[in-house]
């Protein structure tokens, strides 16, 4: 692996004289590809030579793939929604909900709620679009909560929202304990 680091003074006085001072560091700087930072008069222009990589040898396989998901509100249309709740639709990506771990895409209309529900294990949610209502906040889009086994809570979308969640046990609603399979 090859690194050269080059610091070249871009200050006004040097610009005005003509001059380019030009240093080199003492000690190699980590290896990155191809960088340029602007720290106050100077640019650091850092290029690393590496060698040419592959991914490992492996058969392909089927994948979901979501791309331009932080873009969704142009394309949410093409999804099948189904009624989950009041006001709410939901596109499960993979698990049913019952058991076992479950990825989602739910769509709140506005005022659309989903009730009280405990969560049995990790539950992520990832605001792409709008924002939405519990007890804790308001999230707007871009913003991830990870809420914890045996928390609660209520989800209101005031004007509208679609996010992720991925949580790896079902939830229970109302006075339900367990989650809806381990009930007895």
């Amino acid at each position: 692996m090859l690194l050269n680091t080059l610091f070249t003074r871009t200050s006004s006085p040097a610009r005005a004289r003509g001059v380019k001072s030009l240093f080199y560091p003492p000690r190699p700087r980590p290896p990155c590809l191809h960088r340029a930072w602007k720290l106050s008069h100077f640019t650091i222009i850092s290029r690393t030579v590496l060698p040419p990589s592959q991914p490992d040898p492996a058969p392909p396989y089927s994948r979901l793939e979501l791309p331009n998901l932080l873009n969704i509100v142009q394309w949410q249309d093409q999804l099948p929604w189904q009624p989950f709740r009041d006001g709410v639709e939901i596109h499960r990506l993979y698990g049913d909900g019952i058991q076992g771990p479950t990825a989602a895409l739910i769509r709140f209309q506005k005022a659309g709620r989903i009730p009280l529900h405990t969560h049995h294990g990790y539950e992520h949610i990832m605001v792409l679009h709008g924002s939405q209502r519990d007890q804790n906040s308001v999230a707007q889009a871009g913003t991830l909560m990870i809420n914890a086994p045996g928390t609660s809570h209520s989800v209101m979308g005031e004007a509208g929202c679609i996010v992720l969640a991925i949580y790896e046990k079902p939830v229970a609603f109302g006075t339900e304990t367990k989650p809806p399979r381990e009930q007895k």
